[in-house]
């Protein structure tokens, strides 16, 4: 068995995904943060991607693939809500002094 080029993108995916929560576990990056955020969000996509090329029947990757957009979608409301707290963060009004 060879590797195709899908298989390289979804272990790229993967390493995001796992880079992304050893640096959270580790305390080098916070779960709110952009950096957090992009690398799950390009994790989740390029596992998708992976998945999708793959010539396997959509019956057979069924799980992997609605597992795969429930964490697109949850890095979406992530990035969402992330960039919400920073753009009211520098609205508002800063201390005097």
């Amino acid at each position: 068995m060879s590797l195709q080029w899908f298989d390289f993108v979804g272990l790229s995916g993967i390493g995001f995904v796992l880079l992304a929560y050893f640096l959270l576990q580790a305390g080098k990056l916070h779960g709110a943060s952009l950096g957090y955020q992009l690398a799950n969000l390009f994790g989740a996509v390029f596992i998708l991607v992976s998945i999708i090329a793959s010539p396997a029947s959509i019956i057979d990757v069924l799980t992997p693939t609605l597992m795969q957009l429930a964490w697109i979608a949850i890095s979406l409301y992530g990035l969402w809500r992330g960039l919400r707290e920073r753009a009211a963060r520098l609205r508002a009004p800063k201390p005097p002094g």
